[in-house]
């Protein structure tokens, strides 16, 4: 299998992006908390709640706190961990 070989753009590109994927997966989760308030079918709920799923784990949140939000699915906890997990990136 040939081994991939990056420009040195493309490798600086590769490494912004993994140096910012919290944030991208914060911002993720926020029009994920949109998309639920405003979705009315439970097949599209369970999707984005599946979506959810995937982004805490990516965001490396504590198991007890994703099986919480998953048993629940209430989406005002989510958000309301969101907003906490934001505050908490600004003043890094």
């Amino acid at each position: 299998m040939a081994k991939n070989e990056y420009s040195a753009y493309q490798a600086d590109v590769i490494g912004r992006y993994y140096d910012n994927l919290d944030n991208i997966m914060l911002q993720k989760l926020g029009e994920l908390v949109s998309e639920l308030y405003l979705t009315d079918g439970d097949k599209k709920k369970e999707k984005l709640w599946q979506r959810v799923n995937k982004a805490l784990v990516s965001l490396g949140i504590k198991e007890g706190l994703i099986k919480h939000i998953m048993e629940k699915k209430d989406v005002e906890i989510l958000a309301k961990n969101l907003q906490d997990w934001l505050a908490v990136k600004k003043k890094r």
